[in-house]
């Protein structure tokens, strides 16, 4: 595991990013990570024979409902790699960073559409334990 906590680690993370988040492009990508990490969110890549292999963006909060809790903003393995158990040692790692945190619990939404993801988490003993709601505000 590495930290992204420079702009060339997180270009190189970005073939990755990509496929989770083919909104953005690398520039916009890079420059909303850096502006997220000074408001406290972390990237962590996983690398396989020093090509990244799976990605994830993350914060510690604490709110009345939850209590402290590590979120998973961003969880991605790369597609071509995909089922060779990077996914599992990134999320591994991710709970273990939890505990060392002092956190209750890793949490994290996932988009309807992706029915193999939740699959994953499932396997990974996530539950579901609330549904998300968004309303778009218009300028």
């Amino acid at each position: 595991m590495r930290d992204a906590v420079d702009e060339p680690t997180l270009r190189a993370a970005w073939p990755v990013v990509a496929q989770l988040r083919p909104h953005l492009d690398e520039e916009s990508f890079v420059a909303a990570a850096v502006r997220q990490q000074a408001e406290g969110w972390k990237a962590t890549v996983l690398y396989d024979a020093g090509v990244p292999r799976a990605f994830a963006g993350w914060r510690v909060q604490e709110m009345l409902a939850h209590g402290r809790f590590l979120y998973i903003d961003d969880l991605v393995t790369d597609a071509r790699t995909r089922s060779a158990g990077h996914g599992k040692a990134l999320l591994d790692w991710l709970k273990a960073q939890a505990r060392r945190l002092d956190c209750a619990s890793v949490q994290l939404d996932s988009g309807t559409q992706r029915i193999d993801a939740h699959a994953f988490y499932l396997r990974e003993r996530l539950r579901i334990t609330s549904f998300h709601f968004k309303a778009d505000v218009e300028a």
